[in-house]
């Protein structure tokens, strides 16, 4: 059985027995997530212009408790969330742009749109655990979990359609511009944000050097994600809460911004495309600036990732959650 199978029936035994729980809660949050991985434009992993909007959806309980408030320290929470991540090397950020920027040569972008589920085991540090929530006000909470998303990143690198004609020429002087360089003229121009190549159809990378070298194969846009973290909550009433969370996501892959280990040499993109537009399509997609390989292995031209820094992402969030009335003829544990 596989990695990703564990986490798909873990996620459905969760959810099957939180739905068959009598106290349930819902909470919707959201916040702004940070990128950690392959891109940035400083020697620090902390990419400070990567923050990106998220959205979670909580479905909370308390376990079923035999007394008539709850006690339980222990909370179990599926959650629906779509996070947002991204990275842009051309972009201007710390008061640098252009060539002043750390990456600006390799010129990489990327957008991923993450789609999950993730099932949570949740410790409240409540101060008083023998006294109800709502006359407790505040407490702090810790959770672990498992989760299963789904993204496929893509980048900006045309004005429009995929296709050479509407590609970027990036220039010496840190613009981008609508003819290669070294043209007698060229207008400068600005990325249209649209994203539009799709990073997991195109071949772009190898792994290993000399006689290890393969070419790396498509990637699977579906990852397994360990959230964790804490965070605060306030109880407004008996039935309402708000609370903020800093949580931290682990992912097993080193793919979720599409780079990973070294540049394809001309010749393997020659083994992957027979066609010539879809050679000169790949070369570009994979080294969008022309400054990252020369076409060939070497010691200043291989390198486009880390393969050794998985890629992940922290999510700050505010949340407002609210305890649903119990299901007709079962007995109220949240009464006093």
């Amino acid at each position: 059985m596989t990695a990703r199978s564990i986490a798909t029936a873990i996620l459905l035994a969760s959810t099957a027995t939180l739905l068959a729980q009598r106290n349930l809660e819902v909470g919707i949050s959201t916040g702004v997530t940070q990128y950690y991985g392959d891109l940035g434009n400083w020697n620090g992993q902390v990419q400070w212009n990567s923050t990106r909007p998220a959205l979670n959806i909580t479905f909370r309980d308390f376990f079923n408790n035999p007394k008539r408030y709850v006690t339980r320290s222990l909370t179990m929470e599926c959650r629906l969330s779509w996070f947002r991540i991204g990275y842009n090397e051309v972009q201007p950020t710390g008061g640098e742009s252009g060539i002043g920027l750390h990456n600006f040569k390799r010129g990489l972008n990327f957008r991923n749109d993450l789609f999950g589920a993730s099932a949570h085991m949740v410790l409240n540090a409540y101060r008083e655990p023998f006294t109800p929530l709502f006359k407790q006000r505040f407490f702090m909470y810790f959770h672990l979990g498992i989760g299963m998303y789904y993204g496929r990143p893509k980048a900006d690198l045309f004005r429009g359609d995929p296709d050479l004609s509407n590609r970027y020429y990036y220039w010496e002087d840190g613009s981008i511009r609508d003819t290669p360089r070294g043209s007698a003229e060229g207008t400068v121009i600005e990325q249209d944000g649209k994203y539009e190549t799709d990073l997991y159809s195109w071949t772009i990378e190898g792994r290993g050097k000399g006689s290890s070298s393969t070419i790396q194969e498509r990637t699977s846009p579906w990852n397994i994600g360990i959230p964790m973290g804490c965070g605060i909550r306030y109880m407004v009433t008996r039935k309402m809460s708000i609370g903020a969370e800093f949580s931290y996501y682990m992912f097993l892959t080193d793919m979720l911004d599409a780079v990973s280990e070294r540049y394809l040499t001309y010749d393997e993109i020659g083994q992957v495309y027979v066609d010539s537009t879809q050679q000169y399509l790949a070369r570009y997609i994979s080294d969008p600036t022309g400054w990252g390989t020369d076409g060939t292995q070497g010691f200043r031209t291989s390198r486009r990732g880390n393969p050794g820094l998985p890629d992940n992402f922290s999510y700050f969030s505010f949340e407002v959650s609210y305890k649903l009335d119990r299901r007709p003829g079962r007995r109220n544990y949240m009464s006093f």
